[in-house]
């Protein structure tokens, strides 16, 4: 199938030309990407060199929370990083937290620090955000580095954001002049989204909840990345024939199973790519913060930031 965009025009082999969407298979891609990770930490201790280290701080109960953790956790022990965590209870006063931030911004064996978001509503998240060192920052959220990004002089990067750019590589398709539409603008998501897109060349359309008819925007869009976290709230025949879909979206189902944002059942007899839910970029979110911890590591082995 050809596919590509030249000077700002989008344009896609027919959809009727393909019997089936692809599916951008984010746990096989993030696979290959922490073989790759632990090769090089690998190497690196054969030549001498200690193992990356990661501090992951975890606050209160939250199930969702202590899943996410619990998958980080697993991809550090896998590639050979070496992760060290602090629970704390949902009492934690945030002095107490900036005051272990402030420890393990010291400690020369921890290259990155991630604090699980959410917080606990007592505690101010950007206060906290702020207090990692930004060569530390393994979650991509400082202001520093988010202004790189905004930049296009990026070092450390949002993982979501940046392992949805890796999916996207797989299409093989060029994103310069697309039409991108991105529902969602959390700090976390979207925003970075935005901005990565744009620094691919993307034209670029952000809609949120006071966004209005929320279907045009969507109907127009040649690569469409969902962020909200409301169940099926991107209708399927609302996609554009041929278009790229990446749904970030996780939401539990009333039988208990995992559903995205986009209707994916009618979306994928439409899209070219779509991300599944789940097992599409949830896998590679934890890809990237593994690159994003040895990267912090490659750099403050090679310059002296303590």
């Amino acid at each position: 199938m050809s596919q590509k965009a030249t000077k700002g025009t989008f344009s896609m082999s027919s959809h009727s030309l393909q019997e089936s969407p692809k599916i951008l298979d984010g746990k096989t891609i993030a696979e290959t990407r922490s073989q790759k990770i632990a090769t090089q930490i690998k190497e690196n201790l054969k030549s001498g060199q200690r193992a990356p280290g990661l501090g992951v701080i975890l606050i209160g109960e939250d199930p969702a929370s202590q899943i996410y953790v619990k998958n980080k956790l697993l991809g550090c022990k896998k590639v050979g990083i070496e992760s060290k965590t602090y629970i704390l209870p949902e009492t934690t006063h945030e002095i107490e937290l900036l005051e272990l931030i402030d420890k393990l911004n010291q400690n020369n064996t921890i290259d990155g620090i991630l604090v699980q978001l959410p917080l606990p509503l007592h505690i101010d998240a950007s206060k906290i955000v702020e207090k990692i060192l930004p060569e530390k920052d393994v979650d991509g959220f400082h202001p520093y580095n988010i202004g790189r990004l905004c930049q296009n002089r990026t070092l450390l990067r949002p993982c979501t954001p940046y392992g949805i750019m890796e999916l996207l590589k797989h299409t093989k398709i060029d994103l310069k002049g697309l039409n991108a539409t991105v529902v969602g603008i959390s700090n976390i998501v979207g925003r970075p989204m935005i901005l990565e897109l744009l620094n691919a060349g993307c034209t670029i359309e952000a809609c949120h909840h006071l966004t209005k008819d929320l279907e045009e925007h969507v109907r127009r869009a040649d690569l469409l990345v969902v962020a909200v976290g409301k169940p099926l709230l991107i209708k399927g025949d609302w996609i554009k024939k041929g278009a790229i879909v990446i749904d970030v979206g996780m939401n539990r189902a009333q039988d208990g199973s995992f559903i995205g944002d986009v209707e994916f059942d009618v979306a994928k007899e439409r899209a070219a790519w779509i991300t599944p839910v789940p097992g599409g970029v949830g896998p590679m979110t934890v890809a990237m913060l593994l690159q994003n911890t040895l990267m912090a590591y490659n750099m403050l082995e090679a310059i002296d930031f303590r």
